[in-house]
């Protein structure tokens, strides 16, 4: 289940009774595919027949907390993924209790019955914070009231109250009901900027386009996270500018059109150097033979020895500097961070860190 499909951005509330429904729904789907599936051996499809497991889960957590304006590493972070994992979870086993009351529990569930109604039990708990619970010498961690919305922890203590209830009367149709998956391939196909229940790997991705070549991009929910914190449009622009680069030479400090053109290159070959550097990691990468042929290259005075040997540095030959190329780097490719950008307010910084640096001068991380 994508979270972010959930969050409304206008009202920065999440659709709690359109995320039940969907966690109902697909409970009754992946119930149903319980005896559609093919399974490697004997032994493993007697046991999905025994206690006919699912996998129901989410993914784009890290996303959702970013658009909403909230650190990932933080209380409140922890309390809405909290709610929403017990939410799907209760809803799930409630929906399965339900589906036993007409087609019966699975068939080890009696001989388990004990066992799994005190692992229901402790469920609720856990959805109430309690400071007691049934024979665990780890107490798990709770929902912390304190730092999350009431409407979610409503939902959330309603979800395992009634999931027990149904469950004590009529036994639960499926032994597990959910699963949090890493979803590092699903998740794409899903459009989700985060997977499974991570936070963001970087701000700024290169993806692969299937005619060839790179797209590069920031995490969508970069720009949905600065709009809801309040900043106005030419700020965001500032910002996202800052992090994925203007993505041409036109303006850039010291190595635009005009110096290139005052180097010798013609305007041809600086139109492809602009379509190249749009998706390139450094403007360093496309200047090379490939990208501007050896008719260029030679006429600029180098010899196939120089320009076939990767260790050489094209713009450092035409004469450009280390800093220079550098200050030219940030303004076209961008920094891949937005620490130090434009108009962010340093307190809004810990919404946007993610599970490594971003970029070459990034600092933060999780």
């Amino acid at each position: 289940v994508n979270l972010r499909r959930f969050y409304d951005e206008t009202t920065n509330i999440i659709d709690v009774e359109g995320f039940e429904y969907t966690c109902r729904l697909w409970t009754a789907v992946l119930e149903i595919s319980v005896l559609m599936a093919q399974f490697p051996s004997r032994e493993v499809a007697q046991l999905s027949y025994d206690y006919r497991t699912l996998g129901l889960g989410y993914a784009n957590l890290g996303s959702m907390l970013m658009v909403m304006g909230i650190p990932y590493d933080s209380e409140e972070a922890r309390g809405i993924a909290g709610a929403i994992s017990a939410i799907m979870t209760g809803i799930s086993y409630r929906t399965s209790a339900e589906l036993a009351k007409v087609m019966g529990p699975f068939p080890k569930f009696e001989e388990n019955r004990e066992a799994m109604l005190r692992v229901m039990r402790n469920h609720r708990l856990a959805a109430y914070d309690a400071d007691e619970y049934e024979n665990l010498e780890i107490k798990p961690q709770g929902i912390k009231a304190k730092y999350c919305p009431d409407y979610l922890l409503k939902s959330a203590t309603k979800a395992w109250d009634d999931a027990v209830q149904l469950g004590e009367k009529y036994g639960y149709r499926n032994a597990q009901a959910t699963v949090i998956a890493p979803t590092g391939t699903i998740g794409l196909v899903m459009d989700c900027d985060t997977t499974g229940v991570e936070p963001d790997f970087a701000l700024v991705k290169f993806k692969k386009l299937s005619g060839g070549g790179y797209f590069k991009i920031i995490n969508q929910s970069v720009p949905a996270a600065l709009r809801n914190m309040g900043y106005a449009e030419r700020e965001i622009d500032s910002i996202v500018k800052y992090a994925v680069g203007a993505g041409t030479f036109a303006g850039a400090p010291h190595i635009n059109h005009q110096t290139l053109s005052e180097k010798g290159f013609f305007a041809e070959e600086i139109k492809k150097l602009d379509a190249a550097v749009a998706s390139a990691f450094e403007i360093g990468f496309v200047f090379n033979v490939y990208n501007l042929g050896e008719e260029c290259l030679q006429r600029l005075g180098f010899q196939p020895e120089q320009y076939y040997n990767f260790e050489w540095n094209l713009l450092e030959a035409i004469g450009f500097s280390d800093g220079e190329i550098a200050e030219a780097n940030d303004y076209i490719c961008g920094t891949m961070t937005v620490e130090g950008a434009p108009y962010l307010k340093k307190e809004h910084l810990p919404v946007f860190d993610c599970a490594n640096k971003c970029g070459k001068i990034g600092e933060r991380y999780i």
